[in-house]
């Protein structure tokens, strides 16, 4: 697992991600895909996916991992682990506080 700390950092409210999908976010020179699960979960974890550099918030998701738009390939949301044999991602810690988004420790 690739857990990645960064400096806590507020992206926004939690309502400008709708249910099942994911938004790309900018935090200092990193960029960062966040997840607002079906069941109402987060998941934060890199924004470009290792093999093409594909733009994985735009990826299909269920509740435990990203498929890739470009080549389909998948990743373990919570630890970043690749399921088809591709380079792990990083994951980082994110939460809600009151309404909004907050990535980091």
């Amino acid at each position: 697992m690739t857990i990645t700390s960064l400096a806590e950092t507020v992206l926004g409210p939690l309502d400008d991600i709708p249910f099942g999908e994911g938004r790309t976010y900018a935090v200092g020179s990193e960029m960062i895909a966040v997840f607002r699960l079906r069941d109402g979960s987060l998941r934060a974890v890199s924004a470009v996916c290792p093999h093409k550099g594909g733009p994985l918030a735009d990826g299909q998701i269920d509740n435990k991992v990203v498929v890739c738009p470009l080549h389909l390939y998948a990743w373990d949301l919570a630890t970043g682990c690749s399921q088809s044999g591709q380079p792990p991602i990083s994951v980082y810690p994110v939460r809600v506080d009151d309404g909004h988004i907050i990535l980091g420790d």
